[in-house]
């Protein structure tokens, strides 16, 4: 399946916050990998339907042009904001956008260009790396499975899977930082690590939801439900949300309330 042209897609390699409590003292007794969500299915679904009528085609704030360029695009993205990522690739990708083009023009003239990116340099070794190894291994071509993709140079498993689901559809869940604050936050799928939180994701969020449910999860929690300070009073799941953390009593969404076997009509 060929990927879509010119899109778009959010996901930043961040480090993870760690959870308060997360430790325990030598000789305790070791906790549950991971707890259940707090909603119920009917819950969840809501918590779905509402984004999937905010924002209906969702996309991120990571510019590409093709599998590969969003391939490099996210593994430049690590510990750096996506504007800073699109100002340096947009020149990048119109001089290179395939394994080809970019072994061709070198890791020397590749750091030219991400030069204002952190860790530049060795971000500039894995991009030509994991472009020499598309070339011999995978005929160019971007494999369209996460065992493949996670050895690649410096792909780890969010970024599989942000190309998973963002290139080839596949319904996979990308946890970023503020997917996992919210995982944790809303006690929609809590869980100590990444990995603990996309499993509980994927288990709770209805097939019909999962294509766009990574992108709805991200800007939610860059825009929304905000590290430092949720913004409970524009949020439309505010009536449904659980949080201890709410910084309104009674905050009213903004989404009417459809039932849940109902389709909701979307606003031109």
């Amino acid at each position: 399946m060929a990927p879509p042209k010119s899109k778009k897609s959010a996901a930043v390699e961040r480090p993870y916050p760690a959870l308060a409590g997360s430790g325990r003292a030598a000789g305790a007794r070791p906790r549950k990998a991971a707890s259940r969500s707090l909603y119920s299915p009917a819950e969840v679904r809501e918590i779905f339907r509402r984004f999937s009528v905010q924002r209906p085609e969702p996309e991120g704030e990571l510019d590409y042009v093709n599998a590969f360029t969003l391939l490099v695009a996210v593994v430049l993205s690590a510990q750096a904001t996506d504007a800073g990522v699109n100002k340096a690739t947009k020149a990048l990708f119109a001089a290179a956008d395939t394994p080809a083009k970019m072994l061709a023009l070198g890791e020397a003239k590749l750091g030219d260009y991400i030069r204002t990116i952190g860790l530049w340099r060795n971000k500039a070794k894995n991009v030509i790396a994991l472009s020499k190894t598309l070339i011999d291994d995978y005929a160019g071509q971007v494999p369209q499975d996460r065992d493949e993709l996670v050895k690649l140079p410096g792909v780890g498993r969010k970024t599989a899977n942000v190309v998973l689901n963002v290139a080839f559809g596949q319904h996979t869940m990308a946890v970023d930082t503020h997917i996992f604050r919210i995982g944790n936050r809303i006690g929609l799928a809590p869980g100590k690590t990444p990995e603990q939180v996309e499993q509980g994701l994927l288990k709770v969020i209805p097939a019909e939801y999962m294509r766009h449910a990574h992108h709805w999860l991200i800007l939610h929690g860059r825009y929304v439900c905000k590290a430092r300070k949720p913004d409970c009073p524009v949020c439309v799941i505010a009536d449904i949300c659980k949080s201890k953390e709410k910084t309104t009593d009674v905050p009213a969404a903004l989404v009417p309330i459809a039932p849940l076997d109902e389709t909701f009509p979307v606003e031109a």
